[in-house]
């Protein structure tokens, strides 16, 4: 596949490592270089590509010229990603979504921005993914379900039809969303997790059927709700 779009990624991590190799051997897009905080900047280059203080992107590439994808893991449920996503746009550059060409994508399937979907993810009929998700490889996504955005879904998770997963949230793998099922936002779903009733907003959830433990998630990881 040609490469013709010019791409930043930000991040340095393993996923962002990840997001290179895919976004250069399935996709239109030729990354150009890496961007990290500058409090986090260790390595000069990355593939042989310049990793670059964050703060400075806009005038090493412009956004005129070049796009941009956060490829960054869960980190505190999501909320590294989320404030980076957002202040790469407030910058002014377009953010891109890779999509795997070993995806199953229905045609009227919705994809936000900034989101990843990995192979053998099988999305159904009229879904809707959001802004700044990441669906890790081998997830099965039922008809008419809905993920919000800023969302980490791993591998091997199963959301059943009519479902709704809320904004921020967490889903371990092998976990299962029985059918019209909301997992209210924030909430992180362990793996094996079997959810068949409603959550509550900012909860962790583990066992089969789930259970709410008695540890908020805002708790455990230390953050604020939103």
């Amino acid at each position: 596949m040609k490469n013709e779009e010019l791409l930043l990624l930000i991040g340095d991590g393993e996923f962002a490592e990840i997001a290179y190799e895919y976004f250069t051997y399935d996709s239109p897009y030729r990354v150009v270089a890496f961007a990290v905080e500058k409090e986090y900047l260790v390595k000069e280059t990355l593939y042989g590509l310049p990793v670059i203080p964050f703060e400075e992107i806009d005038q090493w590439y412009s956004p005129e010229q070049y796009k941009a994808f956060v490829a960054i893991n869960s980190t505190k449920l999501n909320r590294l990603r989320t404030r980076l996503y957002n202040e790469v746009k407030n910058k002014g550059y377009k953010v891109v979504s890779y999509i795997s060409s070993k995806a199953f994508v229905w045609r009227n399937v919705k994809v936000g921005e900034n989101t990843f979907i990995f192979e053998n993810n099988v999305l159904q009929h009229h879904v809707e993914v959001g802004n700044n998700v990441i669906m890790w490889s081998g997830n099965h996504v039922g008809h008419r379900s809905i993920i919000k955005d800023n969302s980490f879904i791993t591998s091997h998770v199963v959301i059943a039809g009519r479902s709704e997963i809320g904004e921020s949230c967490f889903l371990g793998i092998n976990s299962t969303i029985n059918d019209m099922i909301k997992v209210g936002k924030d909430c992180f779903i362990s793996s094996g997790a079997v959810v068949n009733k409603n959550t509550k907003e900012g909860y962790i959830y583990s066992g089969n059927p789930a259970k709410s433990m008695a540890i908020t998630s805002y708790r455990y990881y230390e953050i604020e709700a939103e």
